[in-house]
């Protein structure tokens, strides 16, 4: 009966998703920081706001009070100019300058793959509700292959995306292993 009722506690304590399939995917670590996200990025926010520039703050708040839309009848697919928000830790803000992106769709689902930049990500999003998509990815420097998902906390990725313009969204990445303690990845077309 306790373990009955512990189990029962764990499953209401994570997000619910779409698809169970993600399920058996993503890691314990990785749901333990999605499960931290909200407290992870009030902490991030408030170190960043305390030691950044005004001008970088402005770029931080523009992307993460953007009303968040549907991504129903959004395509993603396609090439994109990406830019990464670094918010607390090291340096308490640094705002990148834009890099290259793209986007397919390979039959089941959405493959996002960071093209340039020293820092790149490669992954999966999967569907948590209409205005907020969970991606699963593998971190790698320059031209480094990615490892696969499931590899490692160095180079495993959990965030959750959110679509906020006709051709803009951005992904949160809580508890990244290098430098920070959220990363923004930006898109535009």
């Amino acid at each position: 009966m306790r373990h009955a009722a512990c189990a029962l506690a764990l499953i209401l304590a994570t997000p619910a998703f779409a698809t169970g399939e993600i399920l058996s995917i993503i890691t314990e670590a990785d749901q333990a920081r999605l499960n931290a996200y909200e407290a992870t990025r009030e902490e991030a926010v408030a170190e960043a706001r305390q030691g950044g520039s005004a001008a970088d703050i402005a770029t931080m708040e523009g992307a993460l009070d953007a009303e968040h839309l549907s991504f129903d009848g959004f395509d993603m697919t396609g090439d994109w100019q990406c830019r990464t928000t670094k918010v607390g830790g090291l340096a308490n803000l640094v705002v990148y300058s834009w890099f290259k992106c793209r986007v397919t769709d390979d039959g089941s689902g959405w493959r996002l793959q960071k093209l340039s930049g020293s820092q790149r990500t490669t992954g999966r999003f999967f569907t948590d509700s209409d205005t907020q998509l969970t991606y699963l990815g593998s971190g790698s420097i320059h031209n480094d292959p990615a490892p696969q998902y499931g590899s490692g906390p160095e180079s495993d990725q959990a965030a959750y995306a959110f679509r906020t313009g006709e051709n803009r969204w951005h992904i949160e990445f809580p508890a990244p292993h290098y430098e920070s303690k959220l990363d923004i990845l930006e898109f535009r077309r």
